[in-house]
């Protein structure tokens, strides 16, 4: 995959769990965890926004791409 999900890192950096995220951000926690995990094949820009604003960072820190190549 070359879109990588670092909201688990970004969360860790502000010692945030998933439960409080999750009521923060109005999403379920069960989704919050598919894209914790890096398992979401899409994102919406207003989840994605509420993210950010809860978290105070910016896509860029939870959203990146990386080449095939530099996977393996």
């Amino acid at each position: 995959m070359a879109i990588i999900i670092n909201l688990d890192v970004v969360m860790a950096q502000q010692k945030i769990g998933l439960t409080e995220l999750s009521q923060k951000v109005d999403i379920t926690m069960a989704n919050l965890s598919i894209l914790k995990n890096n398992k979401a094949k899409a994102i919406r820009f207003s989840t994605l926004e509420a993210i950010c604003s809860a978290l105070h960072c910016q896509p860029g820190d939870i959203i990146t791409y990386m080449r095939e190549e530099e996977e393996k």
